[in-house]
């Protein structure tokens, strides 16, 4: 049995974080507030209080009407860099929109992270046509805390409010499907993170909202389709997190599929050198083009 180790990022995740920031000059749009008035519960107005999206768009004429919100990881503490910016560029090569969620962290606890994530779905769904988006094929793709983020998204969802003042909140949070990667599912021991259960929920969270929050009790009938993949030796998010999140969807009929390496550290983002782990973009772009949420162009 693998047993939990509480870490939020290893020195590697830092590092390959260092690198890839200085690698990017200036080709990443800037953030647009979720809000235009302010966050619900924001506590003050630098960028840690906005909720934000940064859009990256396929090349002219490649976009296929798919589209992604991408939550980074850091232990509901940070945001990894490598978790961000690589990603919406690997879904664009396909075709796909990519919207990357600046959600808020710790000291900021639970229900802002989620809030932000079901707002980004709303605001992605509700520009649909100005980027040519087809509404039903929207999903969110999130990394170790992201992932939690992410699984909370495909459990924890509403249709929207059709008497709402707001228009976007008319609108479904619904994602259409979720991709989860080495994401943290279960907050109870043995194997929760403490690290990020602690930063969502602070250190005396009842029983009940815990156990509301770990996402594998949360699957339902109505959860939308996901793609899973892990590490067997993941010392700081053990790979049960996405056994267990699995099950679950195989007990309700939600369609699963489901990869775990042998080997391969936390955070390892599109996989790096590892010939193995970095099959995993292909793989999910090929499920997600077998499911019909877009064709190759």
């Amino acid at each position: 049995m693998i047993r939990p180790i509480l870490i939020a990022l290893t020195a590697g995740v830092l590092l390959a974080s260092t690198l890839c920031a200085k690698a990017q000059n200036g080709d990443r749009p800037p953030y647009e507030p979720l809000w235009s008035k302010g966050a619900p519960g924001a506590v003050g107005t630098e960028p840690k209080d906005i909720p934000a999206l940064q859009w990256y768009k396929p090349e002219p004429g490649k976009a296929n009407g798919c589209a992604v919100v991408v939550c980074p990881g850091g232990g509901y503490g940070g945001l990894a860099e490598h978790e961000g910016y690589p990603i919406a560029k690997w879904l664009n090569s396909l075709g796909v929109t990519a919207a990357v969620l600046r959600y808020r962290l710790a000291p900021y606890h639970h229900p802002c992270m989620i809030n932000d994530a079901n707002r980004a779905v709303r605001v992605v769904r509700s520009r649909a046509a100005e980027f040519g988006i087809d509404p039903k094929h929207i999903g969110i793709l999130g990394f170790s805390a992201g992932g939690h983020l992410t699984s909370t998204a495909v459990t924890h969802f509403d249709e929207g409010n059709p008497s709402a003042p707001d228009p976007i909140d008319k609108v479904s949070c619904r994602p259409d499907f979720g991709v989860l990667c080495y994401a943290v599912i279960e907050l109870n021991p043995p194997f929760a993170h403490m690290g990020s259960r602690y930063n969502l929920l602070g250190r005396e969270a009842p029983q009940d909202l815990v156990d509301s929050l770990s996402n594998d009790k949360m699957v339902n009938e109505k959860t939308p389709p996901c793609f899973l993949w892990s590490t067997a030796d993941d010392q700081a998010v053990p790979v049960e997190n996405s056994l267990l999140f699995a099950m679950a969807c195989r007990k309700f009929k939600v369609p699963v599929e489901l990869h775990v390496y042998e080997h391969g550290p936390h955070g390892m983002g599109l996989g790096g050198n590892d010939p193995n782990v970095s099959a995993w973009p292909a793989t999910c772009a090929k499920w997600m083009e077998t499911r019909g949420f877009f064709k190759k162009n």
